[in-house]
């Protein structure tokens, strides 16, 4: 990769390069909303989907549980597209491929067809959560990306709150077909603002011929260049993407596992530990839910602040600190403690969110490596949601009544993930 600097040229790129961080932030935010209402869009109408298509609960519970599974396999070949067509155009590409599945589901007579569509809908989904993050550090100042991940970083948590309010109220209204149409039309809606207000980032000239990449950018130079004398042609060798696979790096992405694991834990179980030990299904689904709708205002908060210290692993620490131990108050307690670890997940655990994907472009070793790390980054992410309705399941038991035995083994498991981001060498 090359690239001419000389006299005033780097200044008119850099401001011709960065947007705005909190214009990008909510435009992402608002696709990545458009497709997670798609997503939640069946929890509330379960019962009546499985009337539709005749479905028994096992088979239903997929319409939920093929998003994961998708996630695993698609976030990789989505950093590599993003990598190839650049992650706007992908982004763009998922918002069309959300609707193709919706299309598909509103087409569908039998449930293996309804379940196909959701596969389809997932895979846009994956791609989604891989691209955005690349936009935010392709068009915003390195300065500022903490404050315009975390706004892009709760994308999931309202996404799913619109969906849980809207849902029911629609369905009611227009029915299956009029849901599966209003909710592609939103994401259709996204696709466009993202075209309008997200510019396409510049590309660096082409290497004048017999040149060839043969040095190293320093680390923290803008998009691996080195600045050169004026007039000089600046050489970076290409990336290898085994570089990406360090100690630090593995020692990341296994907290976010944990992380990953904690959350879904919650949004998967706390409803039915609650409503088995007689709270209401609105009040269990309500505290189950609360401190993702809390992140709200940690997330962004937590960006602001690490773009002012600049720095990401001291707010991780806090996060993955809070995580285990809520995880545990959320399942074993009934009274003023579990309210406790609510709010203590929802404005310290889910500021986590957006500072877990900034930090993680600051790790790379190199800007060029953003696409298919991003990719291998979701793809830890599928694992962790993975494990955290799989594994946990099991430490529940078939009964799913083993509250303290898994809460305590989620509580540790919460500490070995602050272990692993404290033994990161990460900013």
């Amino acid at each position: 990769m090359i690239r001419n600097v000389d006299g005033d040229s780097g200044a008119s790129e850099g401001a011709r390069r960065y947007q705005n961080p909190v214009l990008v932030g909510i435009v992402l935010l608002v696709s990545g909303i458009s497709v997670a209402m798609i997503q939640y869009k069946v929890p509330t109408i379960m019962t009546n989907l499985m009337g539709i298509f005749s479905m028994d609960a096992a088979t239903a519970s997929w319409l939920m549980s093929v998003f994961t599974l998708v996630s695993i396999f698609v976030a990789l070949p989505a950093g590599a597209l993003a990598q190839r067509f650049g992650a706007r155009r992908m982004l763009v590409v998922a918002c069309g491929i959300v609707i193709l599945g919706s299309l598909v589901g509103l087409v569908s007579e039998t449930s293996p067809m309804l379940i196909v569509s959701r596969a389809i809908e997932g895979a846009a989904l994956t791609i989604l959560t891989t691209c955005g993050p690349i936009i935010v550090q392709q068009n915003v100042s390195p300065e500022k990306v903490g404050t315009s991940m975390g706004i892009w970083g709760i994308w999931g948590c309202l996404g799913s709150t619109v969906a849980a309010v809207l849902t029911p109220t629609v369905f009611g209204m227009w029915g299956f077909d009029g849901l599966w149409i209003a909710f592609a039309v939103v994401s259709g809606v996204a696709a466009v603002l993202v075209l309008v207000f997200i510019r396409k980032p510049p590309s660096a000239p082409a290497a004048p011929e017999g040149l060839s990449p043969d040095r190293h950018a320093p680390q923290g130079s803008s998009q691996g260049s080195v600045p050169a004398m004026s007039g000089e042609a600046t050489i970076v060798e290409k990336p290898r993407y085994r570089d990406m696979f360090s100690k630090d790096m593995f020692l990341f992405f296994g907290a976010f596992v944990v992380y990953n694991i904690c959350m879904l834990a919650i949004l998967a179980f706390v409803p039915t530990i609650l409503q088995m030990q007689g709270f209401d299904p609105t009040l269990s689904g309500i505290i189950s839910t609360a401190p993702m709708l809390l992140s709200i205002i940690s997330s962004p908060l937590f960006g602001v602040v690490s773009d002012k210290i600049g720095r990401n692993k001291p707010l991780l620490i806090i996060a993955m600190l809070v995580m285990g131990p809520c995880t545990f108050l959320l399942y074993t307690q009934t009274g003023p403690l579990l309210w406790v670890g609510v709010f203590a997940m929802g404005l310290l655990g889910m500021g986590g969110i957006g500072q877990y994907l900034s930090g993680f472009t600051k790790l790379l070793p190199s800007p060029d490596l953003a696409s298919v790390g991003m990719g291998v980054l979701v793809t830890f992410q599928g694992v962790g949601q993975f494990l955290g309705t799989f594994f946990v399941q099991m430490l529940l038991g078939p009964q799913l009544t083993e509250w303290w035995f898994a809460g305590m083994v989620l509580m540790l498991l919460g500490f070995v993930g602050t272990a692993l981001i404290a033994l990161c060498k990460l900013r």
